[in-house]
């Protein structure tokens, strides 16, 4: 770490083989630039200058020395413009995480109507369930995730932007799929088919089940959406899930009337976390979609 700050002074002493003409290109004092030769050779214990008046010339450690500093600062150089390039209002770039089940319409249609005046941003995408987007949100590899239930926690900013319906899923079959309402305590006596605990939606649906006077019956755990609407079409149960994307055959949706069957939607960020251009623009754009972000 000593070294660090001296390198560029060493590539550019090494560069013009000129003390003071190196100091007039760093704009540093030639005082100070023959110091700091001095102490990095101190530093080193070997000689990296054979030394002529103002003139020098690279020593056979001076040489081996240069090539690793010259990579060295070159790949500093590569990561200043990589963070520069990222920053950057018009062409920068936000690391956005999001649900599964918002993937297919929800999220493209947001990155579209988003670049309509912002072109040129790029983005990072991650899929998952809540709770793993929300470790990468506190590791730093997401600026901002859409999420549900909308986070409380003392490290984390979110703000709730929609709901979203929740229908009752069962086989076209079913004993109440000639129905177009029910009440959920009407399949108490079912077997569900739910996502896997620590999914957000798990946590709504054995909610949800509770308030209605039953805790489920699960016959089989997933990670996603749709292949628990296959396992509802293969008639091995009913679940709680957000409307397709596309109508799937071979299954029934039922709107539940009690109790009040929907999932919150919110936007979530390290609170406190200093936002690149690109990123405070996308969220302020989120945050404008109050009330609008999901289709009726």
């Amino acid at each position: 770490m000593a070294l660090a700050p001296r390198l560029a002074y060493f590539a550019g002493v090494a560069r013009h083989e000129h003390v003071t003409r190196a100091a007039h290109e760093l704009g540093v004092p030639q005082s100070t630039l023959s110091r700091a030769m001095v102490r990095l050779e101190e530093d080193l214990g070997v000689a990296l200058f054979a030394r002529k008046g103002r003139t020098v010339a690279l020593t056979a450690a001076g040489r081996t020395f240069l090539g690793s500093a010259e990579r060295a600062l070159a790949e500093v150089g590569r990561a200043a413009e990589s963070v520069r390039a990222d920053a950057d209002p018009g062409t920068g770039k936000v690391a956005f995480g999001f649900l599964h089940t918002m993937g297919s319409e929800t999220v493209p249609g947001l990155i579209r109507a988003f670049r309509v005046d912002h072109p040129r941003v790029r983005f990072t995408l991650v899929q998952n369930y809540g709770e793993a987007m929300i470790e990468r949100l506190r590791a730093g590899e997401l600026d901002l995730c859409l999420t549900s239930p909308v986070p409380d926690a003392p490290d984390l900013a979110a703000r709730r932007l929609d709901e979203q319906r929740l229908r009752l899923v069962v086989p076209d079959d079913h004993r109440l799929a000639s129905r177009k309402r029910v009440r959920l305590a009407e399949a108490a006596d079912e077997t569900f088919v739910t996502l896997e605990p620590g999914y957000g939606l798990r946590r709504i649906t054995d909610d949800l089940c509770a308030e209605a006077g039953f805790a489920p019956r699960i016959a089989f755990e997933g990670e996603e959406a749709e292949t628990l609407r296959g396992l509802v079409a293969a008639g091995l149960g009913v679940a709680l899930l957000p409307p397709p994307a596309v109508a799937r055959p071979g299954v029934v949706e039922l709107t539940v009337t009690a109790p009040r069957a929907v999932r919150e939607i919110g936007v979530a960020w390290l609170d406190g976390h200093p936002d690149t251009p690109p990123v405070a623009a996308f969220k302020a754009f989120l945050l404008s979609r109050r009330g609008k972000l999901i289709p009726e």
